[in-house]
């Protein structure tokens, strides 16, 4: 008899703060304010991931102008940017799927702090209540039936918000500082590349001289051996600017996908368990 008391008081105040905090939208803001600031962020990294895009098929555009000039390195611009440039593209299609996510969370999020939800759980909570403390034996029987409602209105109350919570608690702990150096490597690559779009192409002059034109034939021998040195270095950088993409691509298919499928499967388990060991004799 004390043990069934017992549960009835731990199901009594289980439902009365679940109603409390709902209806204090304390967990709501939290989540918004979370759920915003991760949509920013998403926003933001698919605008470089544009930007670096535009600047490397600018790169590429620009080749058939500069190779008449007889450096003689520029067709290899291409072949250099391309990899990155296809990586790029796809990652641009990973953060527009990591952006909807954002988005379509703060929408449930507006959804699920709206007046009928919290409704629900306050209907919720009055027959766990009214099965708890009615007498009779119909009281009991309908015991079990009010929890898993309550359970059922919690879940769809709480897990939207919990799961932001949750996983920006995820991202400031171990992805933060990770995706700031990844997105700043990219905008210095895109900066690199956006120099090298921004050197004119040599023109002859018709009225030049021999001399003249020997001279400019030397000065653009000494640029394209500049020019093919600088071409190593971007290539080394195009395949450290590889690495920082395919981390972004990882950070986001995390917070956006596996994070939130792993947390409703947690939550769902966590509620059974909680109804598991609350109705157990």
């Amino acid at each position: 008899m004390h043990a069934v008391k017992r549960r009835n008081l731990v199901w009594s105040l289980f439902a009365v703060v679940a109603v409390l905090i709902a209806l204090s939208g304390a967990v709501d803001r939290i989540g918004e304010a979370d759920a915003e600031a991760a949509l920013k962020r998403a926003l933001v990294t698919f605008a470089v991931s544009r930007a670096l895009n535009g600047a490397i098929s600018v790169a590429q555009g620009t080749e058939l102008a500069i190779e008449p000039a007889g450096v003689g390195v520029v067709l290899s611009l291409g072949q250099v940017l391309d990899p990155i440039n296809d990586l790029v593209e796809r990652f641009s299609a990973v953060m527009l799927v990591a952006a909807s996510s954002l988005g379509l969370q703060n929408l449930l999020l507006d959804i699920t702090s709206t007046v009928i939800f919290n409704v629900a759980l306050i209907i919720g909570a009055l027959l766990v209540l009214a099965a708890a403390w009615s007498p009779g034996e119909a009281a009991g029987r309908w015991s079990d039936l009010s929890r898993r409602i309550l359970l059922g209105a919690v879940f769809v109350r709480f897990a939207i918000p919990v799961l932001v919570i949750f996983s920006t608690l995820v991202f400031d702990v171990f992805l933060a500082a990770e995706q700031a150096a990844s997105i700043e490597a990219l905008e210095g690559m895109q900066a690199k590349i956006e120099e090298i779009n921004e050197q004119p192409a040599p023109v002859p002059d018709p009225d030049e001289s021999m001399v003249d034109r020997l001279g400019a034939l030397l000065d653009r021998s000494l640029d394209s051996i500049d020019f093919s040195d600088r071409l190593e270095r971007l290539q080394a950088q195009v395949s450290q600017a590889s690495e920082h993409v395919v981390n972004l691509i990882v950070i986001f298919v995390l917070q956006t996908i596996l994070i939130p499928i792993a947390f409703i499967w947690l939550f769902v388990e966590a509620l059974k368990g909680v109804g598991r060991r609350l109705t157990r004799n």
